[in-house]
């Protein structure tokens, strides 16, 4: 299992990763779920996965492979004019993959994977995709400004309650590993370390990226004040009689 979380702001976009696969309770590896491709001034894009690793690793390596030669392998992520062609590109990719591994009769549910995409093309506003197995996408709106992948439950009524499209990157980044948190305490299946990327809106190039250990001296802080802070709204409610 994983979790992803891919979130617009007034400022551009912010992603946020964690990094555990599992093939079972006793093998358990860190793999990294978030690719970024880069061409400064012209566009920059995010991609986050999660699902059956053998589908987003295929999923990845074509999007590679057909980058080294667009002409010859039926286009590429870097010359698509649109974020909207960037991700009905990529929905191909996924059909294909899954079309092709179920091709034995398996059961297509085995190798599902979902996406989150989420950049900006030179002419265009920065935007934000949730590509599904079956290959088709929606887009981010005022009304859904983040997307989550993966094991999602426990950290959105965070992100509900306390996003805000005016925050800083700052804030948003505390409030994703906010959510993090608390998925990673409730379920083992997710897992630090965590990666975290930022886009500034008409930049066309990424911000550093960053990744959080356990021994992260900020996301200690963090977690132990998330926790401290809960105990004393709890025991500021008023009573029950």
């Amino acid at each position: 299992m994983t979790y992803c979380v891919g979130m617009k702001t007034d400022l551009g976009l912010i992603f946020m990763s964690d990094t555990r696969t599992n093939a079972g309770l006793d093998n358990i590896s860190t793999f990294s779920k978030m690719r970024t491709w880069e061409v400064p001034g012209e566009r920059a894009l995010v991609l986050l996965s999660a699902g059956n690793l053998a589908t987003t690793q295929a999923v990845l390596s074509i999007l590679d492979e057909r980058d080294k030669a667009p002409d010859d392998r039926h286009g590429s992520l870097l010359h698509a004019p649109s974020m909207f062609q960037t991700a009905r590109f990529i929905g191909n990719v996924v059909k294909e993959v899954i079309r092709e591994a179920a091709s034995s009769g398996q059961n297509t549910e085995w190798f599902a994977a979902t996406f989150i995409l989420g950049g900006q093309i030179a002419g265009e506003e920065p935007r934000l995709f949730y590509i599904y197995s079956e290959g088709n996408f929606i887009e981010s709106t005022t009304d859904t400004p983040f997307f989550q992948i993966g094991e999602h439950k426990y950290g959105k009524p965070i992100l509900i309650r306390a996003y805000d499209r005016t925050m800083s990157f700052e804030e948003a980044s505390t409030l994703l590993l906010v959510s993090f948190d608390s998925t990673l305490k409730s379920n083992l299946s997710v897992g630090l370390p965590l990666d975290l990327q930022a886009y500034r809106a008409d930049s066309l190039r990424l911000d550093p990226s960053r990744r959080f250990s356990r021994d992260d001296p900020y996301y200690a802080a963090v977690s132990e004040g998330w926790g401290t802070a809960l105990k004393s709204a709890f025991r500021s409610l008023p009573p029950f009689r």
